[in-house]
């Protein structure tokens, strides 16, 4: 029966050139640990980055301005479509994709986006209102104005539009289909959006009003007059788990109205705590009705 005589250190075969080749693979890594190069290094900061706390702006008279650092939230509703749906309130966050994001340490263009259930602003879902020429900021925003969304995504140095196109064979929404929503570096009029009043009745009269914060709007695509929207029933395997496809399409009920999908409300901060929303103050608790209120008075018998 054959056996093996040589022991461990037995050197064999190219046993010079394996030795050098393990040094060479040994410097080469610890060159590249040096300069922060490394795969896990460079996930590492893009995860970081995103996820870095961000501090929104406070309203001091009620109403958005231009410049404000804002949440964009679906408020929460129930999806009658569909029974399995992702509840609460979402809110709107770049969305790198996954490959990409275990390969680079910066946020590739065009980047995609999704809804997640966060009420917490950090990088990702924090984003800046922008007039479209760019100027003026600190004033009102008003309804059926033209403004841009961008958003740093937690870098000093990057900035990207909220922006879509009219959908095409090659370029639509992963899920539905629809018209696309992403996130690029160029400001062009594809990134142009308005906000609408929320009932169709009384949009025209609201047209020119100061945009409130922390109440429901509608957000129209300014070049293909759609809303933005987000199917909370179509999921996406994202690079921070399960989260809700986002896309443009404007969903109207039998009325002629829009869905809750397409509701929106710009979170500003909250004033009490930093780096917290609105979102996080209680809501004032409802007055009891005339019926249980004499039912639990002793004094009413």
């Amino acid at each position: 029966m054959a056996q093996n005589l040589y022991g461990p250190r037995v050197r064999m075969g190219n046993w010079n050139e394996d030795i050098y080749l393990e040094e060479e693979l040994m410097k080469d890594f610890l060159e590249k640990r040096a300069k922060g190069q490394l795969l896990i290094q460079r996930n590492r900061r893009l995860k970081e980055n995103l996820l870095r706390p961000m501090q929104l702006s406070v309203s001091e008279d009620g109403y958005v301005h231009c410049g404000d650092k804002v949440m964009l939230v679906n408020p929460a509703h129930a999806e009658v479509e569909a029974r399995l749906f992702l509840g609460g309130d979402l809110s709107l966050c770049a969305t790198p994709d996954e490959i990409k994001a275990h390969l680079s340490d910066e946020l590739e263009v065009p980047c995609g986006l999704s809804a997640a259930q966060t009420r917490i602003p950090v990088g990702r879902n924090t984003f800046t209102i922008l007039r479209a020429d760019g100027n003026a900021t600190g004033q009102v925003l008003r309804y059926g104005q033209d403004f841009c969304l961008a958003t740093t995504g937690g870098f000093e140095d990057k900035m990207l539009y909220l922006s879509s196109d009219h959908r095409t064979l090659q370029k639509s929404s992963k899920r539905s289909l629809l018209q696309e929503a992403y996130l690029t570096d160029e400001v062009s009029y594809l990134s142009c959006w308005q906000a609408a009043f929320l009932d169709p009745q009384l949009r025209l009269e609201y047209e020119g009003a100061p945009v409130p914060a922390n109440a429901k709007i509608l957000i129209y695509h300014c070049r293909t007059n759609r809303g933005l929207a987000v199917h909370r029933h179509l999921f996406l395997s994202t690079y921070f788990g399960k989260e809700a496809e986002v896309a443009v399409h404007t969903h109207l009920d039998s009325h002629r109205v829009e869905k809750p999908s397409n509701h929106w409300m710009l979170v500003t901060g909250n004033p009490r705590k930093d780096s917290s929303a609105m979102l996080d103050l209680p809501k004032p608790p409802a007055e009891a009705p005339p019926a249980l209120e004499q039912a639990t008075d002793p004094g009413a018998q």
